[in-house]
């Protein structure tokens, strides 16, 4: 694990990290809080199509749940994205690689490997672990999810069972097969995704702790309030306080 640049940002330090995975460069940053003990919960967080590892709201989600809730924050560069960028760049480098049978596969392995070496830093530790990604966050996430059993919670969403031929029976398995509490956002007015294939995914999930939420909206219009959210739903799972405060009825014919 090579650390090419560290900034402090406050009570935070931002340490961008390379990693050689048998020849495949896996490009990444970490945020780290200032008097956390090792063991502190770690949230993995997937950027969207045509962005990177920076892409916002990737930053101003480290920034809180690392300076204001004392969790590590791991981001990575997803495939021909960042300083893995393969010409032309966007959706049109993207596409392509969505395309090519295991992609998947080599993005699991990247998540994986860049997990196992941040969970082997003195510093961080292995504490409980959490991921947030949507739209290609999910693309790739959700099956990152389905077989990484140290996620203990997700927020994923912007995205639906949809895809290349071969993509589709696979996302489909991958729903089927996390179980952790699931926070799913949806944007009702989505240009790229119908809420067909929204509630599709949406229902395939295994898990017996899944929310959707739907706002008005575009792709990207996800609300700050969404966002504020998700950062509650992940804290508190994964330092075991509840997130749901709303009180509870009982109907009664």
């Amino acid at each position: 694990m090579s650390f090419v640049d560290e900034q402090r940002e406050g009570a935070l330090v931002k340490r961008e990290f390379d990693l050689d995975r048998d020849g495949r460069l896996v490009s990444g940053v970490l945020w780290q809080p200032d008097d956390v003990a090792p063991g502190a919960p770690l949230v993995c967080c997937g950027h969207g199509a045509s962005g990177d590892r920076h892409q916002a709201p990737i930053p101003w989600l480290a920034r809180r749940l690392a300076g204001e809730h004392g969790c590590f924050v791991l981001s990575i560069d997803g495939p021909v994205h960042g300083r893995r960028f393969r010409a032309p760049g966007g959706r049109e480098s993207f596409w392509p690689e969505w395309r090519r049978e295991g992609s998947v596969e080599d993005m699991i392995a990247d998540w994986q490997y860049a997990l196992d070496h941040v969970a082997a830093l003195p510093e961080v530790g292995s504490g409980p672990i959490g991921y947030w990604g949507l739209s290609m966050g999910t693309i790739f996430g959700a099956p990152f999810v389905a077989v990484e059993r140290r996620v203990e919670v997700a927020v994923l969403g912007l995205m639906g069972i949809t895809g290349p031929d071969h993509y589709r029976p696979r996302i489909s398995a991958a729903a089927q097969a996390i179980t952790c509490p699931v926070l799913f956002l949806c944007q009702l007015e989505d240009e790229l995704f119908s809420r067909e294939e929204y509630l599709a995914l949406f229902d395939a999930f295994g898990s017996t702790d899944k929310r959707l939420h739907a706002n008005p909206g575009l792709h990207p219009a996800v609300p700050v309030e969404e966002l504020e959210h998700s950062i509650d739903f992940l804290v508190g799972h994964l330092k075991g306080a509840t997130t749901d405060t709303s009180p509870t009825f009982t109907v009664s014919n």
